[in-house]
């Protein structure tokens, strides 16, 4: 894929308009990037203050109009790339910098260049064994569900969310000498209360045996697994009051595997086909269908039952939604996750 951009940005430096009237193109290919910067007559005696990152340009030549042309060829893995997981993307970032002075001042030019791949399948986030998070033990299980960070690479370090944002919340549970496990998250919501009263008001996420209710409002998903005994809710946030702390309350069940029925799925909406899908078999999705009326048993008995214990109620919070629109957002419950 190749992408030219034209810049008409106004800089400070002396050479800004030559700068910004550059011609730009990058190429990513499977590990590594090239970059051609030609850059105007005027700008090639300074062709040592362009960067990719950390990186020079690792070839530049005079044209013969007088332009010059650099050339950044580098592996991801160079010029202090940022990696970033993004729902189903893998994201490598950097930036183009025109430096006419030390580094301590600061950038008169700087450029975005990403690189973006399907998330690897098989892919496994660094945080398995968590220290952190909430963690809670049932029939021999030990249960997890905590808040990711924006990357996706371990715990969050805030509690705060901006209005209209994803909120990740990881769930998993210990296998340890059981046979594998599916974990599925059998109903979430939403309440302003870390214990559910009878009155409590709710804000339904996850309904119906496992119904991602909220994926027909929103962008809410469930994110492919990386292992059959951990699931990634990608939670579109949404309003509940101005500063108000928010719980996640969820039903969290150990399930088998090859055993999906109407009332143990995953299930998200799919809005470009209208159909639900089944998250880890989406051949089977017609057991989803019942997302849209009431899911209910088919009396034949799984292996694992709640009543063995392979269940457990777990609560995600305080989390503060903030709308950054409301000047009199009241930011006094902001704490720290770390």
């Amino acid at each position: 894929m190749v992408t030219h951009f034209y810049l008409g940005v106004i800089f400070v430096a002396v050479f800004a308009t030559t700068v910004a009237n550059a011609d730009i193109s990058v190429i990513c290919a499977k590990d590594s990037v090239r970059i051609t910067w030609r850059i105007s007559a005027e700008l090639v005696p300074h062709a040592a203050r362009l960067f990719l990152g950390s990186c020079m340009a690792s070839r530049f030549r005079v044209l013969p109009t007088g332009e010059g042309e650099a050339q950044f060829n580098y592996k991801l893995n160079d010029c202090k790339f940022k990696k970033r997981m993004k729902g189903k993307r893998l994201l490598f970032q950097n930036e183009l910098t025109y430096r006419p002075q030390p580094k301590s001042k600061g950038a008169a030019f700087v450029y975005p260049v990403e690189c973006a791949y399907p998330r690897p399948e098989g892919w496994v986030p660094p945080f398995l064994n968590p220290g952190s998070g909430v963690s809670e033990g049932r029939g021999g299980l030990v249960f997890h569900m905590a808040l990711l960070n924006e990357q996706l690479t371990g715990m969050a370090k805030s509690n705060v969310i901006p209005l209209g944002s994803f909120i990740p919340i990881w769930a998993a549970v210990e296998q340890k000498s059981h046979q594998p496990l599916l974990l599925l998250m059998e109903e979430c919501v939403a309440t302003t209360t870390p214990a559910l009263q009878p009155g409590s008001q709710v804000y339904p996420i996850i309904t119906n045996k496992g119904c991602l209710t909220e994926s027909t409002r929103g962008n809410s998903m469930f994110l492919p697994r990386y292992h059959s005994s951990a699931m990634v809710l990608y939670l579109q946030s949404f309003k509940v009051g101005p500063g108000e702390e928010v719980y996640i309350h969820c039903k969290l069940v150990a399930w088998d595997p090859q055993a999906f029925d109407e009332t143990k799925k995953a299930c998200q909406y799919d809005k470009q086909n209208m159909i639900w899908e089944l998250l880890d078999d989406p051949s089977q999705s017609s057991i989803c269908s019942c997302c849209d009326s009431t899911c209910r048993p088919r009396h034949k008995r799984g292996l694992y039952s709640a009543s063995n214990g392979f269940s457990y109620n777990s609560v995600l919070g305080p989390l503060i939604i903030m709308d950054p629109s409301d000047s009199k957002a009241n930011t006094s419950g902001v704490s720290s996750l770390s």
